[in-house]
């Protein structure tokens, strides 16, 4: 049996809705061994979402004080999810997510998750409407997430895509989009970087099928990616959501191992 874990959760400490010692009880009445907060690091141009920089102390805190409390009951571990354009993290954290959420543009930043209108918006006006033009300027930043953040697990890898399934803006079986994808790809393998297969957006009901979409999970075991797991969680109630379907998609995509945390750190497991 696979030792499930979530490393993706988001608390009231930036633009969760749960507390984190909620958090925990749901881990536990929900079967994790392994539950790692990952609080949004602070983004001086956008503060609406992201934990600010006097929270984050106490962020830390109480993750650590949670950890102490529960040692033998719950594996807690200590992350934040790192912003491409977000300032350098100061603290020594367990683990750490990067993530791609903006584009920056004609010194603008662009969101690229906050809602279809403002991406055709900003497809329209900085990429003349050319939606692969604009995917390129994402997958390069995507590219340099682990050299950029130092992180482990790359969040979310087509989050450009949130709102494409309801609101189509391209084919993202276009040769044009794979061929801005799969360098991405690439350079993140290289770095032994982990993908996070990631359900937040079906909770959420953007989508119905998590992140990466089917044809980037077959590039990323054509190139011997390694994958872990992620409900990007900002409830209580969604910490383990749809993660049995997951693992259906991914062993259909021909993954049979999965990267879990453990006590004794990142570990691979059958699946």
């Amino acid at each position: 049996m696979i030792p499930y874990c979530n490393l993706h959760t988001h608390t009231t400490y930036c633009d969760g809705k749960s507390s984190p010692r909620e958090i925990v009880q749901a881990a536990l009445s929900q079967g994790l061994s392994t539950l790692g907060f990952s609080g949004h690091s602070y983004t001086a141009f956008d503060p609406s979402y992201c934990m600010s920089k006097e929270s984050t102390g106490a962020y830390i805190a109480e993750i650590r004080s949670l950890q102490a409390e529960f040692q033998g009951r719950l594996n807690i571990c200590l992350g934040v999810e790192q912003d491409y354009f977000a300032e350098s993290a100061e603290y020594d954290y367990d683990f750490t997510i990067g993530a791609v959420h903006y584009v920056k543009k004609d010194g603008r930043y662009w969101d690229v998750d906050e809602s279809a209108e403002k991406i055709c918006s900003t497809v329209k006006q900085c990429y003349r409407g050319d939606f692969y033009a604009y995917a390129r300027d994402y997958y390069s930043l995507v590219a340099d997430l682990p050299r950029r953040t130092g992180c482990q697990i790359v969040a979310h890898l087509d989050l450009l895509t949130k709102f494409n399934e309801k609101s189509p803006f391209f084919n993202e079986e276009d040769p044009r989009y794979l061929q801005a994808a799969f360098p991405a790809i690439a350079a993140i393998c290289g770095t032994g970087a982990f993908f996070e297969v990631n359900t937040g957006a079906i909770s959420r009901g953007y989508r119905s099928l998590p992140y990466p979409s089917v044809p980037l999970l077959k590039e990323i075991r054509r190139q011997d990616g390694k994958i872990i797991l992620g409900s990007d969680s900002h409830h209580a109630d969604t910490l383990t959501f749809a993660f049995t379907e997951a693992l259906d998609l991914v062993r259909s995509c021909g993954f049979r191992n999965l990267m879990v945390r453990t006590s004794l750190g990142f570990e691979e497991m059958p699946i």
